[in-house]
């Protein structure tokens, strides 16, 4: 039996990267595209619902899947139209904030939900290794991180580098809030030990390239992801949709869940 599959923001680059990915797959069905209202009228070519409002759509679609990769406020938005209704959410949005990270954890108990700032295999893959690096290397190595995406990406340092970022101090028993450093200007002394910088870069039409960088002495190693194309995400989320739709509430989950 195929997935049911509701796309938010259905216009826009990675929905309907998604929306057309979903067409082409033989274990899924585009049951709905949603879009503001603003928008809605210039979705057509779509054989299924076509909405402004997923309040409407969900008691129409029981159990079907929903892919946000909107803004953050449409986000936390769908995840508690979600958790009423009870159908699963993925969730690919970047940009989310401390307190609504909170409610897409709180809405996680009424619905399958999940979230993930990355939805490449690739990268969620890297945060498995990197703490080995970490670990291996030892405290003799500086970590630094320098990310780069196109020009119209809205938020920074991305959710991505945010992330790897985590994964380095956890492996160091630090807090990222504590020894994050995303900008240096000026006469700003010598390099703390106790420190992570993450540096970014904005131009042209870049997917996204993110590199760690393990400085020690003598040598460095550089660890580089770099995504060709938006497909890359919406594939990641069509492979987190099938997972996730077998899932029950309880907790947030993460594409480490659907890798395993």
């Amino acid at each position: 039996m195929s997935a049911a599959i509701i796309v938010m923001g259905a216009k826009g680059r990675m929905g309907s990267t998604i929306a057309s990915l979903v067409q082409e797959d033989p274990d899924m069905t585009l049951a709905a595209v949603v879009e503001r209202p603003s928008s809605v009228l210039e979705l057509t070519g779509y054989e299924c619902m076509v909405s402004s409002d997923l309040n409407e759509v969900l008691p129409k679609l029981p159990g079907a899947v929903v892919i946000d990769f909107t803004a953050p406020e449409s986000t936390v938005n769908s995840a508690r139209i979600c958790a009423v209704h009870g159908n699963p959410l993925v969730a690919g949005t970047t940009g989310l904030n401390v307190d609504q990270q909170k409610i897409l954890q709180d809405t996680a108990a009424s619905a399958p939900i999940l979230w993930a700032p990355n939805m490449s295999v690739g990268v969620n893959v890297l945060l498995d290794v990197l703490p080995r690096l970490v670990r291996m290397l030892g405290e003799a190595y500086d970590l630094e991180m320098v990310e780069l995406h196109h020009n119209k990406k809205k938020d920074a340092p991305s959710g991505t580098a945010l992330k790897l970022a985590e994964c380095l101090a956890e492996a160091r028993d630090w807090k990222l809030s504590d020894v994050g450093n995303y900008c240096r200007e000026g006469i700003i002394g010598a390099r703390p030990e106790k420190e992570i910088g993450v540096q970014t870069i904005r131009g042209g039409d870049v997917v996204g390239v993110h590199t760690v960088y393990f400085l020690g002495p003598g040598e460095r190693i550089e660890v580089t992801h770099q995504a060709h194309s938006r497909e890359t995400f919406a594939q990641g989320a069509i492979r987190a949709a099938k997972w996730l739709v077998n899932q029950a509430p309880g907790r947030l989950y993460g594409m480490a869940d659907v890798l395993g």
